[in-house]
C-alpha cells in the first residue's frame, strides 16, 4: 500500500470511529438516563401493585383499548434480562479493551 493510500484509509478510520463514538456517547447518555425507569419497572414486576392490575385485567376492568404489556409475565422479564445482558456485554467489552491495550 502508498503512503498516501496508507494514510488515506486511516483518515478514514479516524473520521469513522469518531462519528460512530458521538453515536456511541448520545445512546449510552439515554441509556444511563433510562435505567432509573428500568428499576422502577422492576420494582413494580410481580409486587402488590402488579398483582392487583394483573387481577383487574383478568377480570376485565381495564378499558380494552389499554395497551398492557407490563401485565404479560414474559414482557417485563424479558426486558430485565436483556438489559442486564446489555450491562454484562459492555463490561466485557471495556475487560477485554483494558486487558488487551
Amino acid at each position: 500500500m502508498k503512503r498516501t493510500e496508507r494514510i488515506s484509509a486511516m483518515e478514514k478510520i479516524l473520521d469513522d470511529s469518531n462519528a460512530m463514538l458521538k453515536e456511541v456517547d448520545a445512546a449510552l447518555e439515554k441509556y444511563r438516563a433510562m435505567q432509573e425507569k428500568i428499576e422502577e419497572l422492576d420494582l413494580y414486576y410481580g409486587s402488590k401493585e402488579w398483582f392487583r392490575d394483573l387481577k383487574a385485567d383478568e377480570e376485565g376492568k381495564l378499558p380494552a383499548d389499554l395497551k398492557r404489556g407490563v401485565l404479560s409475565e414474559d414482557g417485563i422479564f424479558d426486558m430485565i434480562t436483556h438489559n442486564r445482558e446489555v450491562l454484562a456485554d459492555m463490561l466485557d467489552l471495556a475487560q477485554e479493551f483494558v486487558h488487551n491495550h
